[in-house]
């Protein structure tokens, strides 16, 4: 649980570090208990930070508002998500993993394709399980990361 982590907390910060420069909201994908949510409000204060899960889970001073939130299955929410977050994402957060990996696979194969139209040219796109879109370059992990398994994909200009 540590090297996860601290190997999400690496990523997270370089990613805000990354797109301090950018336009665009974030989005996080599983919001869960909002862990990860919170942390992102807290590198990235001046940002929209969109949530996406199939329930709410967070307690309340972990969760956006009801206009920053989007709740159903993924492969539902994120194809009319455009239309809500208004912006090509700077960055995409999307901790989708379970203790089931060929379920966890089929649900990367089935969103990836989503994130790809929602993803702003060069932003950072960041889970916790592979993303299947040839066109993205997978980043090497920051300086900090622990060991564990973690995927950081550039898409391209």
């Amino acid at each position: 649980m540590i090297d996860r982590l601290t190997t999400q907390r690496a990523c997270l910060e370089f990613a805000a570090g990354d797109i301090a420069a950018r336009d665009g909201p974030v989005l996080e994908i599983g919001l869960g208990k909002g862990r990860t949510y919170s942390h992102l409000r807290a590198l990235l204060p001046r940002r929209e930070i969109f949530a996406f899960d199939r329930e709410v889970h967070a307690p309340a001073d972990a969760q956006p508002d009801a206009a920053h939130i989007l709740l159903g299955d993924f492969r539902e929410t994120l194809p009319a998500a455009a239309a809500v977050i208004g912006a090509p994402a700077a960055l995409i957060h999307a901790d989708i993993g379970s203790e089931k990996p060929a379920r966890d696979a089929k649900l990367a194969a089935a969103i990836a394709p989503h994130l790809a139209v929602l993803a702003a040219p060069a932003a950072l796109v960041l889970c916790d399980r592979a993303l299947p879109v040839p066109a993205w370059t997978r980043l090497p992990l920051p300086k900090g990361a622990g060991d564990w398994e973690y995927f950081v994909y550039r898409v391209p200009q």
